[in-house]
């Protein structure tokens, strides 16, 4: 069997709930005993929600599924009495209906009545009356969820407020007053610090070959008159000088041998170079280069 709502209870909570509210308001300071009969309210200026439902197909649907019918097969008669029910508890407790409330009222008794007529065995093929209404009920919960899921969405300004933060003003500052034998004073004192970071670079000397071959027959004639007049390449090169000092003494050995003013004496391969005086008596003592 159907469970039937407790409209009866309900209606006299809203009873209940007009009184309360009558005791709270006041009319030039006195409290408000009952609604004038002729207080008009135009339609626009509110939109009326009867309890969680907001239209006809709202309510209809509500009854289908509380009771978990089959949409597609609706008991027209059970739900249309208590669709009637809830209109005349509305109306019971001066509650104006939408008037799209009382056209579902009208089309609920049309089908009832019509599926209470009896049929002929040759009208078995006519349509349900139910099928129109069925057809919008089902339209109706579609929309209905797709709206609640639209709801389930992020909202701007209900789930998520946007911040903005306005950058600081920036004033101008004020140029301060200087006169000029001031600036005159700091430009000086910038040009001595700058002075102080000057920084001193030196210069390498440049080596001259002329200079090395004078150097290389000075050391062969303070040998000159010895018993072995040799002079090892090594004691020619100046450790300061780097790699550019074993150029230049390699350099003016080769041009004073080419000049025949010294020779160059190596007794094995990759043995020690001798620089001597190019006379027979020297020469005889090594090998040539």
């Amino acid at each position: 069997m159907n469970e039937e709502l407790p409209l009866s209870e309900a209606a006299d909570g809203a009873v209940e709930s007009e009184q309360q509210l009558l005791k709270e308001i006041r009319v030039s300071g006195e409290l408000l005993d009952e609604l004038p009969k002729d207080l008009y309210i135009p339609p626009e200026a509110l939109k009326v929600v009867l309890e969680a439902f907001e239209g006809p197909l709202d309510l209809l649907l509500y009854l289908i599924r509380r009771q978990n019918l089959d949409v597609l097969n609706i008991p027209i008669a059970e739900v249309t009495r208590q669709y009637m029910s809830y209109v005349e508890m509305m109306q019971a407790i001066n509650l104006e209906l939408a008037a799209e409330y009382l056209v579902m009222a009208a089309l609920l008794a049309e089908i009832k009545s019509r599926m209470l007529l009896p049929r002929h065995d040759e009208a078995e093929d006519e349509d349900d009356p139910r099928a129109e209404l069925i057809r919008r009920l089902q339209e109706y919960e579609q929309f209905k969820r797709a709206a609640e899921a639209l709801n389930e969405l992020p909202r701007l300004e209900r789930d998520i407020n946007l911040v903005e933060v306005a950058a600081p003003s920036r004033g101008l500052r004020p140029q301060p007053e200087v006169q000029l034998q001031a600036l005159l004073s700091a430009f000086s004192d910038v040009l001595h610090r700058a002075e102080l970071f000057n920084s001193h670079h030196v210069q390498r000397e440049s080596l001259s070959i002329r200079e090395r071959m004078s150097s290389v027959l000075a050391q062969l004639d303070a040998v000159r008159g010895e018993a072995h007049p040799f002079i090892e390449f090594e004691r020619l090169l100046v450790l300061d000088e780097g790699r550019a000092g074993v150029v230049i003494s390699l350099m003016a050995v080769l041009e004073l041998i080419k000049e025949t003013l010294i020779g160059v004496v190596q007794n094995e391969p990759y043995g020690p170079i001798y620089i001597c005086p190019p006379s027979e008596e020297a020469l005889a003592l090594g090998e040539r280069i």
